[in-house]
């Protein structure tokens, strides 16, 4: 039988020796191949990534990196470290690539083709039945369009999911992250884990909006594709408030009426894929945090059940992956800002007992296949055949 399991273990201590004891002396069993560490950004990152490779044997790899509030399958959790310790029926290459913010389309190829040589096999030549990639960026030099271009250049088919290294503070002009990469600690870099088995997995996404039918075009871009200046022919952040019904000023993420209860998505065939803005801006343009195409479409959609919508996603893993058994857990940062905002945190941090053993973390920004995407919990999920 081929199966995939993971332990998960969490703390609070802030000295780094003294948790990465905590932490890995609550593992038994088997040695895991792959321990995953999503720590808050406040630890100290290299005494931390130091005391955890010294601890764990030579051949298991290390991964993981910054957060901005952790997961496990007791829950949403802030200020701790959780760890996952994955064994059995898998094998992993690590990769690193860096100075992304200088050339992030050679950083994602650079990381993918090291973690490939790690395998013993190159990029091309993954097969996608028995290899997928988990990515973690840092997320604040807005690179993830550029780098997963890279990352997917010699082979389209491989199945990338993850997100942004992030940070516990919301003012994004002192915003940091750190990527862990077995001894390694880096920075303005993209990392990616790959892994090689032929137990059950799936990577997968989750949000909690609904379509609704109605289009927008966008019709008029500045020279960064990021900032809308027309919708529909007028002025951006006017057009849009027009069709939620809403005064400009409300539309900025978070607020009660606004791009948080009616964001946008891309369709992709039958599959919806939230590319939400973010804000409206002084000159009354929108800002979004993912690239855009001058003519492009969105459908309008309207906020669903949250904490509903993520319970049942959960709880029906096993209609996508037979037996799940382990889950890595991708959660936007700005989603878990809303459920905090409007009280729902609680019950949405129950909803994660619902699944399989996991962990997790806040990310900044979503990564999903060849898509940077927001306002979505991504997953990658092992199973047993």
């Amino acid at each position: 039988m081929s199966k995939v399991t993971m332990q998960s273990a969490r703390t609070t201590i802030a000295d780094p020796a003294e948790a990465a004891e905590s932490l890995l002396s609550s593992l038994s069993g088997p040695t895991p191949k792959l321990v995953t560490v999503f720590a808050s950004r406040d630890r100290d990152q290299r005494a931390l990534n130091r005391a955890l490779r010294e601890r764990l044997p030579k051949e298991t790899r290390l991964f993981g990196s910054t957060s901005g509030g952790e997961i496990d399958h007791e829950g949403m959790h802030q200020g701790a470290i959780v760890i996952g310790a994955l064994s059995g029926d898998l094998e992993v290459g690590l990769g690193v690539g860096r100075d992304i913010s200088k050339d992030a389309v050679s950083a994602g190829a650079n990381a993918v083709a090291e973690a490939a040589r790690m395998l013993g096999t190159n990029p091309g030549a993954l097969d996608p039945r028995q290899h997928v990639g988990v990515v973690i960026d840092d997320g604040y030099r807005w690179k993830k369009e550029e780098l997963l271009l890279g990352a997917l250049e010699a082979n389209a088919e491989l199945a990338l999911v993850g997100g942004g290294a992030s940070d516990v503070t919301l003012d994004m002009t002192k915003a940091s992250a750190e990527l862990h990469v077995d001894g390694e600690v880096v920075t303005d870099a993209v990392a990616i884990a790959l892994i090689r088995t032929k137990a059950p997995f799936a990577a997968l996404r989750s949000h909690w909006y609904e379509p609704t039918g109605q289009m927008l075009t966008v019709t008029k871009l500045d020279d960064s594709h990021q900032r809308a200046l027309e919708i529909d022919g007028k002025p951006a952040a006017a057009r849009y408030a027009q069709l939620l019904g809403v005064e400009i000023d409300d539309l900025e993420f978070g607020k009660p009426k606004g791009f948080a209860v009616r964001p946008v998505a891309m369709k992709v065939g039958s599959e919806y894929f939230m590319r939400s803005p973010w804000k409206p801006l002084p000159d009354g343009s929108i800002l979004f945090p993912t690239l855009l195409e001058q003519g492009a479409q969105l459908e309008l959609m309207r906020l669903g059940d949250p904490v509903g919508s993520t319970r049942a996603f959960l709880e029906g893993l096993g209609e996508k992956v037979k037996s799940p058994q382990a889950a890595l857990l991708f959660h936007c940062g700005a989603r878990a800002g809303f459920a905090y905002a409007t009280g729902m945190d609680k019950e949405l941090s129950k909803a994660f007992g619902a699944g399989p053993i996991s962990v997790g973390f806040n990310v900044f920004f979503e990564i999903y296949r060849g898509f940077h995407i927001n306002t979505t919990l991504t997953s990658l999920v092992f199973g047993a055949d």
